[in-house]
């Protein structure tokens, strides 16, 4: 393979290295084979750059270039990415959000997973404040209309939508929807805000903010959310919350992104 020139300092070497992943990057299940041109446009490298680093990767028997000139990983990389599967935890993925948004906000945060009987709790941190959610505890199932993680679950999932809507909602407070015109109107909000926010549907006093964690095909895989009393979560620290709930959601669905091959 050739080697990068290094100015000295190592720069050079690190920003070929950093090029190259961005070209494998381009290559998923959605796109396993890629011409010159697709991974010019997409990466926004020039054309003999990219070029450069797909010979090495196909020196390095790391992608394959067939006779139309196309581009397509081999083994070895699938190999490296069995790898980071074997490893991977949702869990231990998630854990590190939960612990920054329980300790920057003092609320509990948590990370649900679907069911076939509801929202499931398979992991919660909590925060500083007074208020511990002890009925929300990890092993918990807690109804797919009422509080914003499940809601949030419902919002996107296309199936998951049309079985609960099918289904009777009952009442858990004043607060809870149970008329499923409202409660469709309601998910079609959710879902184009990126964010389900509830307040007292569930636990009278309690208030949550909750964001999808996707997979492949924007399929859901659970939730992160943040829950706390009612009071902390209107105005802009309502706001606040709200969108530090999406991006760690995002961030926790761009580490899946990566970790797959």
């Amino acid at each position: 393979m050739r080697e990068a020139v290094e100015d000295g300092s190592g720069r050079e070497t690190v920003g070929s290295v950093l090029r190259a992943c961005q070209l494998l990057g381009q290559f998923g299940a959605e796109r396993p084979v890629i011409t010159l041109a697709e991974l010019t446009a997409a990466s926004g490298l020039n054309k003999p750059t990219v070029h450069r680093l797909m010979s090495s990767f196909v020196e390095a028997g790391w992608v394959h270039r067939d006779h139309s000139g196309a581009y397509r990983v081999r083994m070895p990389v699938f190999a490296i990415g069995s790898a980071a599967l074997a490893g991977f935890d949702l869990r231990t993925e998630a854990r590190p959000e939960l612990e920054a948004l329980a300790s920057r906000f003092g609320d509990t945060a948590f990370l649900m997973v679907p069911s076939g009987a509801g929202a499931v709790c398979i992991d919660r941190v909590e925060g500083g404040k007074p208020m511990v959610l002890a009925a929300v505890a990890i092993g918990s199932v807690l109804p797919f209309h009422a509080a914003a993680a499940p809601v949030a679950m419902v919002a996107f999932d296309p199936e998951l939508r049309r079985r609960v809507l099918a289904e009777p909602l009952p009442a858990f407070t004043g607060e809870t929807f149970v008329d499923p015109a409202e409660f469709a109107a309601h998910l079609d909000e959710v879902r184009a805000g990126g964010v389900a926010r509830s307040r007292d549907d569930y636990l009278q006093g309690v208030s949550a903010v909750a964001a999808p964690v996707l997979g492949s095909g924007g399929s859901l895989i659970g939730t992160i959310s943040l829950g706390g009393h009612s009071d902390d979560f209107t105005g802009a620290p309502g706001d606040l919350r709200a969108a530090e709930v999406r991006a760690a959601a995002e961030r926790l669905t761009g580490s899946l992104s990566t970790a797959r091959f």
